[in-house]
């Protein structure tokens, strides 16, 4: 039983969803309306697959909108289409309004027919919506939409912005919320609104503790302080490891549609939820295959890739999903090297542990997957190692709590005192190696930054601290104070009196 609670961000506003047939632009007026482009937009039928959640304002006026995969109650999907009527019919029956868009170039289909008869029956008022009408010219393609037996037909363009002002008006006053000056905005034209968009992540911090000329040192690395905020957990890994079927499982719903057949996961999908009393947003991905094996004239793939790869970048932190069956690949591997690379916590998932076997089988299976992070993954070594069940429930629960301590070490910020204790000890062990005959020393070190932590060694001469021993520093650090699953950065800066006295530029490493 899951103690998930999910969080649908303005929950209080009312929900409009947006139905239809497959490739009638739904996801483009979706996009438009909700300003930038959230939703992967294909010619291909049938790439929205799950609910997809945005705010819409228009003037004073602030609404949710959802996107939902094509309805096409006569085919014969198998079971992707039918998790796709499901997920469809859920928004529907959330929804104060729902936007039926049917294809203007095309006319009314025996499709379209049916899911208006299908929308009478649910009992959820209707606006009807003839989109990829262009021009004034082409209006008259709309005037068919009046077969389905509605009131009001709206032609819009969904790419080009043409009659959504008209929409929107129509909208927010179905709605019964304050437009404000939205019927006014001439200025806005036939443009969708934009709404503010932003993540409170990170502000800017004033200054280190370290004071001086030194603290101008470290301050052009910055310096971020953490915003009380949801823990953004992105799911990451190859196709078909199973992150659709976590996500669901720590939500206690189907929140996004999981089949067996590699790539069911389209667009990455952000559910604000609470788990145990703390907020995560929990992002689902796409499958990242090889770069080989990426079908270059498969758009949707190439960008739903790229998104997914995107999400590392977003993420606080990353689990990165494995089949515990086949243990860590090549592709494993370098999307552990892209979270790296980013700088964000990271967890270790084998996923599927229920097929491993079970008792003394069971347990040499796990210690050789654990040994082989320290082999295959030595870069991400750090990071703490799950192993889980999506069918079974097995230790998923673990999945938030460990994600908390991790975003808690990813946090974290040592005081320039507790740094220059624990450093003199360091040094008291092991001196830095001296170069060409020169004695290496190192002033004293300082946190520049959180998420990732960055510290700041000053330094005689940055170029001769060699990576080896910041690598041992690196290891030092760890020991000491944790940042277990969060990277640790390290760089070398020369003081501005010492730069001055020996007339050379500072050097990173």
């Amino acid at each position: 039983m899951s103690d998930a609670r999910v969080i649908e961000d303005n929950a209080e506003l009312p929900l409009v969803a947006i139905a239809g047939r497959p490739n009638v632009g739904k996801s483009t007026l979706f996009n438009r309306l909700v300003g930038g482009q959230p939703a992967i937009v294909n010619e291909m039928a049938g790439v929205t697959r799950d609910r997809r959640y945005g705010l819409c304002e228009w003037g004073r006026a602030r609404f949710r909108l959802v996107d939902t995969g094509g309805l096409d109650p006569g085919a014969k999907g198998g079971v992707i289409q039918e998790g796709i009527h499901r997920q469809a019919a859920v928004a529907i029956q959330e929804a104060k309004l729902v936007l039926f868009v049917i294809d203007g170039q095309d006319g009314v289909t025996p499709v379209d027919q049916t899911i208006a008869r299908q929308l009478r029956q649910a009992g959820t008022p209707v606006l009807m919506v003839v989109n990829k009408i262009d021009s004034a010219k082409q209006e008259a393609l709309a005037a068919e939409a009046y077969r389905l037996g509605v009131d009001e037909v709206f032609a819009v363009s969904g790419s080009h912005g043409r009659g959504v002002g008209e929409l929107l008006d129509r909208v927010v006053e179905r709605l019964g919320i304050a437009a404000g000056s939205a019927g006014a905005a001439a200025g806005q034209a036939e443009a969708a609104p934009r709404p503010k968009r932003g993540r409170a992540a990170r502000d800017e911090a004033a200054a280190l503790e370290a004071a001086g000329e030194d603290d101008d040192e470290a301050r052009e690395h910055g310096r971020h302080v953490v915003v009380d905020r949801p823990i953004r957990l992105a799911f990451l890994g190859k196709p078909n490891v199973g992150k659709s079927s976590l996500v669901n499982r720590l939500l206690g719903e189907e929140r996004v549609l999981v089949h067996d057949m590699p790539g069911t996961t389209v667009d990455p999908i952000d559910t604000h939820v609470q788990i145990a009393g703390r907020e995560f947003v929990l992002v689902d991905t796409a499958g990242i295959r090889r770069k080989r094996s990426i079908d270059r004239k498969d758009t949707v793939e190439v960008v739903s890739v790229s998104m997914a790869i995107s999400n590392a970048d977003r993420a606080d932190v990353v689990a990165l999903v494995m089949d515990a069956r086949e243990g860590i690949t090549e592709q494993d591997a370098k999307i552990a090297g892209l979270v790296e690379k980013a700088g964000r916590g990271i967890m270790i998932v084998f996923n599927k542990v229920d097929l491993l076997g079970a008792g003394l089988e069971l347990e040499k299976a796990k210690a050789r997957l654990t040994d082989s992070v320290e082999d295959r993954l030595p870069f991400v070594e750090h990071a703490p190692v799950l192993f889980v069940s999506a069918m079974t429930g097995e230790r998923v629960s673990k999945l938030a709590a460990t994600a908390a301590e991790i975003y808690g070490q990813y946090s974290r910020r040592i005081t320039t005192a507790e740094l220059n204790r624990f450093f003199a000890d360091v040094q008291s062990k092991k001196q830095p190696p001296s170069a060409k005959g020169h004695p290496v020393k190192i002033h004293y070190i300082t946190q520049a930054q959180v998420q990732p932590a960055l510290f700041v060694l000053q330094v005689n001469r940055p170029e001769w601290v060699h990576y080896t021993y910041r690598r041992f520093l690196q290891n030092q650090i760890r020991e000491a104070f944790g940042f277990q699953g969060a990277p640790v950065r390290l760089v070398c800066r020369q003081k501005k009196s010492t730069r001055r006295k020996h007339g050379t530029p500072s050097a990173r490493s």
